[in-house]
């Protein structure tokens, strides 16, 4: 497990909980039901479906020490911060951003463990969330891409996440 500090945010923090119950509950009575199922099948040495029940199980309570760890150490995302020019952006913060070419694209700013690209949830280490970090409304902003492109942008708005 990474020694690196982990931040979440709230809506992280419950999602986390909510994998980590299904885990302990329902996750872990299929594969108990799949371990019973296979162990009737006879001989354990050449039985394929208790071999693989078995490496389920041990990838479910592999993941179940490291939501543990992850809820038990993480840090919550900073309070909410105002500064002149309005909120900065920050874990937990929605920033809107504009290109060169007045392209607008909205990003949620969050820890590590949330990242999502999909949903445009990007993690406060990558290249674009350390840049955003501390700005507010107004700030021009440059990161370097990991294929070493630079990359520009205009902060339009930081806001709070629509609930």
């Amino acid at each position: 497990m990474a020694t690196e500090e982990i931040i979440l945010t709230q809506e992280g923090r419950k999602e986390l909980e909510k994998e980590l119950a299904w885990r302990l509950d329902e996750h872990k009575a299929e594969i108990d039901e799949q371990l019973r199922v296979a162990r009737g099948f006879g001989d354990l040495s050449e039985n394929a479906e208790y071999d693989a029940a078995r490496e389920a199980q041990a990838q479910n309570e592999s993941r179940i020490n490291e939501l543990n760890h992850i809820l038990a150490t993480a840090k919550d995302a900073d309070q909410i911060v105002t500064r002149e020019g309005g909120l900065v952006a920050a874990v937990g913060t929605e920033v809107v951003l504009e290109d060169v070419r007045g392209k607008r694209s909205t990003f949620s700013i969050v820890g590590t463990t949330e990242t999502d690209s999909l949903q445009f949830k990007i993690s406060n280490e990558s290249p674009l969330g350390a840049a955003l970090i501390g700005h507010v409304a107004g700030d021009g902003v440059s990161f370097v891409t990991p294929s070493g492109v630079v990359r520009e942008f205009t902060i339009t708005d930081v806001r709070l996440p629509r609930a």
